[in-house]
């Protein structure tokens, strides 16, 4: 059986996400202010013209997630396609208490989130992106140097994501301690955490790996242009 964390955009936007998504019974996408993703039932050529159809006219850029490269059909023109390792965390690891203040993001903090995560590129993420939920940062006085928060639900399943800190305060900790108040929160809950990584991002997975995160499988994010 397919787990369905092999389709994750699908699974979330029929499970947890399902408030925030559009689309039919084969093609799903979430309102386009909040992200990029698209989550098609099958990863076929039918489903990405279907995708296609659906949308609004323009040029607007989606990110697609495959178990495996796919053949993207015209009219749709591939813009990148990014190797990512997914992890999931089973059994957390608490190495540490949370030390510093971590503070819950609001719509006044949104311009400061659009520099922070448009400076450190920590994958896409757009005006109205905070209303997957639970975003948190840390400050400096009154300038936000780190976040994290939620996107993807794929129930019982969470992701957590935007994991990013200011070049300038980078190796103080503040990704870690954004982590474990995102994995308590979660596992709180009584559900998992779960995330996405670039495979060449290797500060961030050694990271991840000594918080309990595993490998579970290598997918493949394709953004696509219209």
């Amino acid at each position: 059986m397919t787990h369905l964390l092999d389709n994750p955009v699908w699974s979330a936007l029929q499970t947890g996400n399902k408030d925030i998504s559009l689309g039919t019974d084969k093609v799903k996408f979430y309102r386009l202010d909040i992200s990029l993703f698209a989550g098609l039932a099958e990863n076929s050529g039918a489903n990405l013209l279907e995708l296609h159809k659906l949308t609004p006219r323009g040029d607007g850029v989606f990110a697609v997630v495959c178990v495996e490269n796919i053949d993207i059909p015209q009219p749709w023109t591939v813009v990148l396609r990014i190797p990512v390792f997914q992890m999931v965390c089973e059994q957390p690891v608490f190495r540490s208490a949370i030390t510093v203040p971590v503070i819950n993001l609001s719509d006044e903090h949104i311009p400061q989130m659009l520099a922070l995560t448009d400076l450190t590129k920590p994958g896409p993420f757009i005006e109205r992106t905070i209303d997957f939920g639970h975003y948190q940062g840390i400050f400096d006085g009154d300038r936000l140097v780190a976040m994290a928060g939620q996107r993807m639900h794929a129930t019982p399943y969470a992701e957590i994501s935007a994991v990013c800190t200011h070049p300038d305060y980078v190796g103080r900790g503040y990704a870690a301690q954004l982590m474990l108040s995102q994995m308590k929160r979660i596992t709180d809950g009584g559900e998992i955490p779960f995330l996405h990584v670039t495979k060449t991002n290797e500060r961030a997975i050694t990271l991840y790996d000594s918080l309990g995160f595993v490998k579970r499988r290598e997918l493949l994010v394709c953004l696509i242009r219209k």
